[in-house]
């Protein structure tokens, strides 16, 4: 790679979608390479979209304000490095899975104990709030969703969060233990 070639394929993936295109851009297949090896590098472009962004010569230019858009949206995005500080995906699901099946407990138990339905609903209300922020995590350590996907979930996780329990990788409980006597 060259590194004017890099430099300029820097310049032209951080500028904003509404910059003017200034004189000829170059579409050659070393450029367009170059364009999609920063784009991958800035976390901005999957491997797998390599087949069609910046490929189509009509398209270049809507290819090239997309990823500016993405590099807009994600600048400030954790990268997906960060996802190796939290649990594996499958550890995740097995959480999940306990999650969704102590909320059908809470459900089936709102009805029949009237006088602490509205205990029930708290309990339900956290029980899903728990859920929400562990299926975020779960959509950032998922390898088939395409990197974006994977970074606009660690980012909202670490919005979530807050910035110091994200980054010492402190997570909620999956489900609200704190009611388990409370309700019981």
């Amino acid at each position: 790679m060259i590194w004017v070639d890099y430099f300029l394929a820097l310049n032209l993936l951080t500028a904003s979608p509404e910059a003017a295109m200034q004189g000829e851009l170059r579409h050659g297949d070393a450029f367009r390479v170059t364009l999609q090896r920063v784009s991958i590098q800035l976390e901005i472009l999957d491997r797998r979209e390599v087949r069609y962004v910046l490929t189509r010569r009509e398209e270049y230019t809507s290819d090239l304000n997309l990823l500016r858009r993405r590099y807009q949206e994600l600048v400030d995005a954790p990268s997906l490095h960060d996802c190796e500080r939290f649990p594996s995906r499958e550890a995740i699901n097995e959480l999940l899975s306990f999650n969704r099946a102590y909320r059908q407990y809470l459900g089936s138990r709102q009805p029949v104990d009237l006088a602490r339905w509205w205990e029930f609903r708290i309990a339900l209300q956290e029980t899903d709030q728990l859920y929400h922020i562990w299926d975020t995590l779960r959509d950032a350590r998922c390898p088939y969703y395409y990197v974006t996907v994977r970074r606009r979930a660690l980012k909202k996780l670490r919005e979530v969060l807050g910035d110091d329990a994200y980054y010492r990788g402190e997570l909620p409980p999956h489900v609200p233990f704190w009611r388990f006597q409370e309700i019981d």
